[in-house]
């Protein structure tokens, strides 16, 4: 296990002398878990300083998961020292803020614990078997000292193996020490540690991947890490540079979700059963693919909103749609293009976001840019639970946004440019060149220059909530698309329901549906349908056989306040969307196809 960890560090010690040799570290962290039974980490932090008041701060919110989180509940025992060991004096003027009053404007040293009992990807947790660590719900910080190099000695539970996984570098000659730039480049590299397996590792343009997970089921391994490189290779091929000395993929344990981080992923994967099935290792292919893709687009090439980041508070941007659908969409190119997709899976994929956003009735309230700033109120696949959802998902759309303007510049440009171009021109131009991200009108200018043609209706399509036609865009790449809206059942009630113990309830009413046109809600229960106990069984032979305009009789709890209702069942109809080769496509069409599902 320590030649890991040796291996890694040979690999940073270039890249961080220079930067490491000019700047002082003023905050210098410690962390122990030898509580982990109950579930407790401690932190020591030393800080040197020269201020009589200091406001020690937790995080509100994680980088890559856009939702606010109470970090600050989970600290426990709180205290403070001057460098003397005297102990001084603090309060706490918000639920996040400790405030320290330091008379001697000498160093000052805290300590305090954090229970973590959240198994999720984007917190904390610690057990006996495992730690995962989300560093903004770890270390508090001070504003003064966000854009300064800070240090974290780890100390893993004496139980397990001295592995730690992590994105970040250590520190030459200091073992388990890790160094990072500043608060930014911290709190977006997790650390896994406990029962740990590394599965044997690989390297693109010279640049070592690890895979190192939490008790990894049984599955091929070689065939998988050979399947991840491919991915690796050509997800990195689309820029051409790789940016990081080293990547780890943190496989967290059992779950699901991922989150994105500069030279890391962390995967709630479960890994057996991803393998299981075709069908299930594709959508695992997809998801890390994505989660990969995100260490360009949204860590580089970003919306200028999305970091340096106010760790207080939200931080919203209209430019999710790109920094994820985008990724969604290049999602699908990286796994076709690395031979572990087809055309057919490609397009069903594709297909399932546009049923997913058309025929929900978000599509005619919320635009993709009015979805991407109001996530942290919506949730990133939209508000869920309520009786008529007027929001979307940017997972749907915005891969959808960037089909219609990857096949517009090609077409623009006779197939010269892709949206790959305009990806590279941002890597290059705006993280590298002029190290920060970009505004929505620089993402539209640098867009239209790269087709050499306006590109007004696709944006129009982001920004409003007109109707895409799908038709015309999708033929600049050879694709035919079927909007013709079909019967798709005969006798509909528009229920979505689930038995729990003894009680049908229902989730969820469509939109203008019957039931819904009846006055039936969501979070509801069916005592009887048709004057029977209602069960599955019972819903099911009520709506069997039947025609548009049949009654069937429910009796309905809901608040309290049971009600009979007699809901006259319609024809459902929706569009399917299928995607398919244009029959006789022209030339420019035939060559946009080739060069689009190829990767050529």
């Amino acid at each position: 296990m320590k030649l890991l960890s040796n291996l890694t560090l040979s690999f940073c010690l270039f890249f961080c002398a220079g930067v490491w040799a000019q700047q002082p570290v003023n905050m210098q962290y410690s962390v122990s878990m030898e509580k982990a039974a109950d579930h407790l980490y401690h932190v020591e932090l030393t800080n040197k300083t020269h201020l009589k008041t200091l406001d020690f701060k937790m995080c509100v919110w994680t980088p890559g998961y856009y939702q606010l989180i109470n970090f600050a509940g989970a600290v426990q025992n709180f205290t403070v020292a001057d460098a003397k060991g005297n102990s001084l004096k603090f309060d706490k003027p918000t639920k996040d803020t400790w405030k320290v009053i330091n008379p001697s404007a000498g160093d000052v040293k805290i300590s305090y614990d954090v229970k973590a009992v959240v198994p999720f990807v984007g917190n904390v947790y610690l057990d006996e078997t495992r730690g995962y660590i989300t560093p903004g719900g770890l270390f508090m910080y001070l504003d003064q000292e966000l854009r300064h190099p800070v240090t974290i000695q780890m100390k893993p539970y004496s139980k397990w193996n001295d592995l730690v996984a992590t994105g970040l570098d250590t520190l030459k000659g200091q073992y388990h020490v890790y160094k990072a730039a500043d608060f930014d480049v911290l709190y977006d590299s997790p650390f896994l540690m406990g029962e740990l397996e590394v599965l044997p590792p690989f390297s693109v343009q010279n640049k070592p991947h690890n895979f190192i997970g939490y008790k990894l089921p049984a599955f091929d391994r070689k065939a998988f890490m050979n399947d991840l490189k491919k991915i690796v290779v050509t997800g990195s091929n689309i820029i051409g540079e790789i940016p990081y000395t080293h990547y780890t993929f943190l496989s967290i344990g059992a779950g699901g979700g991922g989150i994105e981080h500069l030279n890391s992923t962390s995967l709630s994967f479960s890994g057996g059963e991803g393998f299981n099935t075709t069908e299930a290792r594709k959508k695992l292919y997809n998801f890390i693919a994505h989660e990969y893709f995100h260490h360009y687009n949204v860590k580089r090439i970003r919306p200028v909103e999305l970091g340096p980041f106010d760790y207080s508070k939200e931080n919203h941007t209209n430019m999710l749609w790109v920094s994820e659908g985008f990724t969604v969409y290049y999602e699908y190119m990286i796994t076709r293009h690395a031979g572990l997709m087809n055309n057919e899976d490609m397009f069903g994929d594709f297909q399932n976001n546009l049923r997913n956003y058309e025929n929900e009735p978000g599509h005619l309230y919320q635009s993709a840019t009015q979805a991407s700033y109001n996530t942290w109120d919506d949730g990133p696949n939209g508000r869920q639970g309520d009786d008529f959802n007027k929001t979307i998902s940017y997972y749907d759309k915005g891969p959808i946004l960037g089909l219609m303007l990857d096949f517009s510049i090609r077409h623009a440009t006779q197939n010269k440019k892709t949206l790959d171009d305009v990806m590279r021109l941002l890597y290059y131009k705006y993280y590298k060149k002029l190290n920060r991200g970009f505004t929505e009108q620089e993402f539209r200018n640098e867009c239209e220059k790269m087709a050499g043609v306006p590109l007004t209706e696709v944006f129009e399509y982001a920004s409003t909530v007109k109707p895409p036609d799908y038709p015309k865009y999708f033929a600049y790449g050879g694709l035919a698309v079927d909007t013709a809206t079909k019967v798709v059942s005969e006798s509909w009630a528009g229920l979505n329901v689930r038995q729990q113990g003894d009680t049908l309830r229902i989730n969820t009413v469509a939109y203008k549906s019957p039931a819904w046109n009846a006055g039936i809600r969501g979070r509801s229960v069916i005592l009887k349908v048709n004057g029977e106990t209602a069960n599955p069984e019972a819903l099911g032979k009520a709506l069997d056989n039947r025609k548009e305009g049949d009654v069937v009789k429910f009796t309905i709890l809901k608040d309290g306040v049971t009600k009979d209702i007699d809901v006259a069942l319609g024809k459902k109809r929706e569009k399917s969307f299928r995607i398919t080769p244009l029959p006789n496509p022209d030339q420019l069409q035939s060559a946009i196809f080739k060069s689009w599902t190829e990767g050529r």
